[in-house]
């Protein structure tokens, strides 16, 4: 039995395919975007920021931010505001339309100044202007054009813009969490794998919820989830295509196959299987389907995430005793163990610039959420609690997504699962809101 019928597959390949072909125009697959000048003084040329992500930790940069008008203007304003406001980078300043007053904003303490306006009905423009309050010059100016529908991704885009013109590095606002929503009771909770924007909006269920479903993975190069169901009581990892809304088993194993991830280069998915009393690593090939054992230990190798220039692989393995994380050449071979803290370690995930490693730890009856260097050096625990686990890190590395969970009472009382996020400093943690309990995060890349 498939995951889902012909019908509702057709019906979500018409969603996702409608969600980028709608704004076909810049980057291919993002919305068509114009520069425009400035009313009065030219625009600076890009450069870099004089304000790094650092320095705003310590200090949040005061921007103004007035209403982009009355109805779609104000959702369009509140979704750019929310962006920058969950980074704890910015403090959002209210404001007045039109040309700034600069001397007005000084007084008021803000850095910098947004300026926009928004009009439409079948489709959609937004002017949008930003200022730099101190020089009183104009350092970015643009329209954007899509349908009505994809209003939202244009308010997304333009706080990407902000972040990237204000803090010399890429947003991540336009984006998609991949997780686990999850409805029933704590005892028998249905689970169907589901997509939502990065910050909770138009949530999709793309799985029936007729079989368990775990793990879903982002595909960084194309709109595809890696991820494990137990279809036909048969445990085994799958692809699901969010353009044709097409599913595929992805390789034959003889036990279990779970925990996958994609190369980066989006061609391969590295997972684990089950053989005897142990688990072995193996790479798959996407197009041919062909695999390649790369673990033999003996032992229960699992979860294993490629480093960002596909050199390298991170994984958890008991080999020594306990779970623990180790690193591996891209081909096997060469383990080496990097965690030696108190407790056993999980769920390690590399970030995208290179510099962490995120990982689950239990100790002592809890769970902690930590990050370390990628030779076992500088870990740091960024959050605690019954069970925070799964961390996922945004496409800049800036931020994780995580799932939280509390502990369950008689019958399953008071049992919650959700998905936050937090700083890589471990400040600024915060709930994303879903329509049911969720777990299991997987931040996508950048849409372009």
């Amino acid at each position: 039995m498939p995951l889902l019928t012909d019908e509702q597959a057709q019906s979500l390949s018409t969603l996702f395919s409608r969600r980028t072909v709608l704004g076909a125009s810049i980057a291919a697959g993002g919305l068509l975007a114009t520069p425009i000048g400035a009313f009065a003084q030219a625009a600076s040329a890009p450069g870099e920021a004089e304000i790094t992500v650092d320095q705003a930790r310590t200090a949040p940069i005061p921007i103004s931010i007035p209403s982009f008008g009355p109805g779609l203007g104000e959702q369009i304003t509140g979704v750019i505001s929310s962006d920058l406001d969950s980074t704890g980078l910015f403090t959002v300043l209210p404001g007045s339309g039109g040309t700034p007053d600069f001397a007005a904003l000084k007084a008021q303490g803000a850095r910098a100044a947004v300026t926009g306006s928004a009009a439409g009905s079948s489709s959609t423009r937004v002017e949008m202007r930003l200022w730099n309050v101190l020089t009183g010059e104009q350092i970015q100016g643009t329209a954007y054009t899509a349908s009505a529908g994809n209003w939202r991704r244009i308010a997304h885009t333009i706080a990407d813009v902000i972040y990237e013109r204000m803090l010399g590095e890429k947003g991540y606002f336009d984006t998609r969490i991949a997780y686990i929503a999850r409805t029933g009771p704590r005892h028998h909770q249905i689970t169907r794998l589901a997509v939502m924007d990065q910050d909770g909006a138009n949530g999709h269920m793309l799985t029936s919820g007729q079989w368990l479903t775990l793990t879903p993975r982002f595909n960084p190069v194309r709109d595809q989830i890696a991820f494990m169901s137990y279809a036909n009581n048969r445990p085994r990892v799958y692809t699901f295509d969010l353009g044709s809304g097409s599913q595929r088993m992805l390789g034959e194993f003889e036990g279990i196959s779970f925990a996958p991830r994609f190369a980066p280069n989006g061609s391969q998915v590295v997972l684990s299987a089950t053989r005897g009393g142990g688990s072995d690593i193996y790479v798959v090939d996407l197009g041919s389907g062909s695999k390649r054992q790369i673990t033999n230990s003996g032992a229960i190798d699992t979860s294993p995430c490629f480093s960002p220039d596909g050199s390298q692989i991170v994984f958890n393995s008991d080999r020594g005793g306990s779970p623990q994380l180790y690193i591996m050449s891209a081909s096997g071979g060469g383990a080496r163990r990097i965690s030696y803290g108190h407790g056993t370690y999980g769920s390690p995930v590399w970030s995208p610039r290179g510099d962490l490693i995120a990982f689950t730890r239990i100790a002592n009856g809890r769970f902690s959420l930590g990050v370390m260097g990628p030779d076992g050096t500088g870990e740091r625990i960024l959050t605690e609690g019954f069970t925070v686990e799964s961390p996922t890190f945004c496409p800049n590395g800036r931020v994780i997504a995580f799932c939280r969970q509390s502990a369950a009472g008689a019958g399953g009382a008071g049992f919650s699962s959700g998905i936050g996020t937090i700083d890589i400093t471990g400040f600024h943690e915060r709930p994303i809101r879903t329509d049911t309990g969720a777990s299991d995060p997987a931040w996508s890349p950048l849409q372009g």
